[in-house]
């Protein structure tokens, strides 16, 4: 691993780009239930996609297929040459670890450890140094302006500045493609706001490509593009800035 913060490639997709992340054809249920009927979706190198609709949609089950967290019951999703669909159980954990970042509505930090180690906690699960890491990390949570909660611990910050760490822990790593499961959910407007300021605003430098799963339109105001999930098929609508 690198200490080197300088983006990845990637910005707005081009007419010619190639896709980072695609799924087509994808059906989920659970028992009888069905979750996702034929959905699709395109993700491109850089680009940020805001995943809309209602509760119950399947919007957040479409997320966890396309990080490889639930195999579809149809259809084909593919990761950069990679089918995440017949990828086995040790592939799709190394990508899990490495090419790919997660941001949750409730942050899932871990209360014994700081917040330092909490960031630095990804890097140190791939073999980097407790002193790299921890360096990596103290450098995000500066980025993140919560540089000064190095050694709180999450109960000890509140929801937004719990919301920033794990920000920073979503892309220490520096991943291809950052999944964000309601990230401003728990959060009130001026900190949710924030939060999704600085998560896009910091993708784009690192070049990291963003699914956010969201109900909220001012958080995919932030995004490049709109898709809207109901009763478990997809419609892309397009650019929303």
């Amino acid at each position: 691993m690198t200490t080197d913060l300088s983006p990845r490639p990637g910005g707005t997709p081009s007419s010619s780009a190639v896709p980072l992340l695609t799924a087509s054809g994808v059906s989920r249920s659970f028992g009888p239930t069905p979750a996702l009927l034929d959905a699709s979706l395109t993700l491109y190198p850089g680009e940020i996609v805001a995943v809309m609709g209602p509760s119950g949609s399947g919007k957040s089950t479409l997320l966890h297929c396309l990080a490889g967290v639930v195999r579809p019951d149809e259809g084909r999703i593919e990761y950069d040459g990679t089918d995440l669909t017949t990828a086995s159980d040790t592939e799709l954990s190394a990508l899990r670890r490495t090419e790919f970042g997660f941001l949750f509505q409730f942050g899932q930090l871990v209360p014994e450890l700081s917040c330092l180690e909490n960031v630095a906690l990804p890097l140190r699960l791939d073999g980097e140094s407790r002193r790299r890491a921890e360096r990596t990390a103290a450098q995000w949570l500066d980025r993140l302006d919560v540089g000064d909660l190095a050694a709180k611990t999450p109960g000890e910050c509140s929801g937004g500045e719990g919301q920033r760490v794990a920000v920073a822990r979503a892309l220490v790593t520096r991943p291809r493609v950052v999944f964000a499961d309601e990230p401003t959910g728990a959060l009130d407007s001026l900190n949710g706001e924030r939060v999704i300021r600085l998560l896009t605003d910091a993708a784009r430098e690192s070049g990291a490509a963003v699914v956010v799963v969201t109900h909220e339109a001012r958080v995919a105001a932030y995004a490049d593009r709109e898709v809207v999930v109901r009763d478990g098929r997809t419609r892309d609508l397009g650019g929303v800035g």
